[in-house]
């Protein structure tokens, strides 16, 4: 039996943008994520997205309100070759930069970062329906600001 693991998201839009960190796998494919990762053992998850931000875009971040949940059962998805043994609860919170200094994305580093990521980028939100966003189900509740029904489902 595989556990459920949690992980905390960072939402974190500024001037039409949104932070998304960028990833490449083995055979030169790119695409992007929302920062965060995996809540520890007795870390709350806003705890969770602060560490996970410091790590992956080494800034820190004003955790905001809970916006959405999603749930991702790898078997049920087009990656289930590789993730069929994953079940992970996302948790997508509304932060804000503490420290907003102007600094362009590309020089945002974090100590830790995932090991497919290779940077971090302030992408439009009007580009998103054009690049390989995951989950790719949030894009048009991010295009819509949609601040409704949070609990997404089993998605990508």
């Amino acid at each position: 039996m595989t556990n459920i693991r949690n992980s905390a998201k960072a939402v974190i839009v500024k001037d039409g943008c949104v932070l998304l960190t960028v990833n490449r796998i083995d055979d030169g494919h790119s695409f992007y994520l929302f920062p965060g990762g995996g809540q520890e053992f007795g870390e709350e998850l806003k705890d969770a997205v602060r560490r996970e931000c410091l790590e992956e875009i080494g800034r820190s971040v004003r955790v905001g309100e809970l916006l959405h949940v999603r749930e991702y059962i790898g078997a049920n998805h087009q990656f289930a070759a590789h993730d069929s043994h994953i079940h992970q609860v996302e948790f997508y919170f509304s932060c804000m930069l503490e420290d907003e200094d102007g600094e362009a994305a590309a020089t945002f580093r974090g100590h830790n970062p995932d090991n497919h990521q290779i940077g971090v980028e302030w992408l439009k939100l009007d580009r998103l329906p054009e690049v390989e966003v995951y989950p790719a189900a949030l894009v048009p509740l991010l295009l819509a600001r949609h601040t409704g029904e949070v609990y997404m489902g089993d998605t990508n």
